[in-house]
């Protein structure tokens, strides 16, 4: 099997030949692995990753002037999002410590969500996605396109976590017209990406917590789930074979049934602080694969060379030679994770011997 075939394979639980790696590097291991390995080098094309992400190209640049929505200001080298949403940085090691900012933070009126200018998708030129597909497929890997912060995130960062959830609370139109206005632009990408012949489209919105969702079940139902199906349907429409694959962080297991129910069939990172991939697997492993499952809370920062190893067996021993498991670390590998425990795991998977 070309790493493609195998990937897809392994997903779509048909059997595979071999586990495949995947790392996700903060820069400080990054640049350990240029001191251990060399220069010139990406670790995704060192350690085999079997798939390569694909641009989106809906959005185009913006050179917008975001200012009159941010009246308080912001500090130098604050970036926009193409929705508006700046991120104010904090150190250059702590990737995702930033100051957020809303753009709809103090809309009043319906008017204020209507009248926001969204991106406009509608002149976006995705004519080169096609092209970048048939090139990573050229290369006998699986192509990916990251559509994470689907829904949920982006309406949330664009309002304002508090009163987003009170706008939906309390059944306001506002929370109504700005979940709808993300949900067509998710569509239109979808579809685009299903035409160009892409593998996997990566869906996503962060709703757990370390124990607990961050909304409850019925809420989800109301709001998300039904529009994440549009999305899902946009694009099986045109390619009914493309893999959904959905990543939350933390504690989903009340809602697994309901986002199966929308149309996803790789769950994403399966935190083991979080849930046990046994029992997931148990309950839903005929039905969904998974992709995850390595904690980077727990054994990948803290762990010895061997437990890493042991729970690369463990769960591929769970998911069986019919696949279903893609084992991999959670999240990005900060810091503190010794170099010797990214290469128990890479040891681990390659050395991994798929029972036929």
């Amino acid at each position: 099997m070309t790493p493609r075939e195998n990937f897809l394979s392994l997903l779509r639980r048909q059997g595979y030949e071999y586990a495949p790696v995947q790392l996700e590097f903060c820069p400080s291991l990054v640049d350990r692995f240029h001191a251990e390995i060399g220069e010139g080098i990406k670790y995704e094309d060192y350690f085999h990753h079997p798939y390569q992400h694909v641009t989106g190209q809906w959005w185009g640049g913006s050179d917008r002037d975001w200012s009159s929505f941010f009246p308080e200001g912001f500090g130098a080298g604050t970036t926009f999002s193409h929705w508006g949403v700046g991120a104010e940085p904090g150190s250059a090691e702590a990737m995702h410590m930033h100051r957020m900012l809303h753009p709809l933070l103090n809309a009043q009126t319906l008017e204020d969500i209507e009248n926001y200018p969204y991106p406009n998708i509608a002149n976006a030129d995705t004519s080169k996605m096609a092209g970048e597909v048939a090139a990573v497929h050229a290369r006998g890997l699986a192509s990916m396109v990251n559509m994470a912060c689907t829904i949920w995130e982006t309406a949330w960062y664009m309002r304002g976590m508090e009163p987003l959830m009170m706008d939906m609370l309390s059944e306001d139109d506002m929370a109504t017209v700005l979940f709808d206005k993300i949900t067509d632009r998710a569509c239109i990408c979808a579809a685009s990406a299903a035409t160009a012949d892409i593998d996997i489209i990566f869906l996503g919105d962060d709703v757990g917590m370390q124990h607990n969702l961050m909304m409850a079940p019925e809420l989800y139902r109301t709001w998300i789930k039904p529009r994440l199906a549009r999305v899902i349907t946009a694009a099986k429409e045109i390619k009914p074979d493309v893999i959904i694959a959905y990543h939350s962080c933390g504690y989903v297991t009340p809602l697994i049934g309901d986002l199966m129910e929308a149309g996803v069939e790789v769950l994403n990172p399966v935190q083991p602080e979080c849930m046990d991939f046994a029992d997931l697997h148990a309950q839903f492993g005929d039905r969904l694969s998974f992709w995850g499952s390595v904690g980077t809370q727990t054994t990948m920062p803290f762990g010895t060379p061997v437990e890493v190893a042991a729970v690369v067996k463990r769960n591929l021993d769970i998911a069986g030679p019919q696949g279903g498991l893609y084992c991999t670390p959670t999240h990005l590998l900060e810091p503190e994770v010794p170099w010797e425990n990214i290469l128990a795991y890479v040891e681990a998977c390659g050395e991994y011997n798929v029972r036929t």
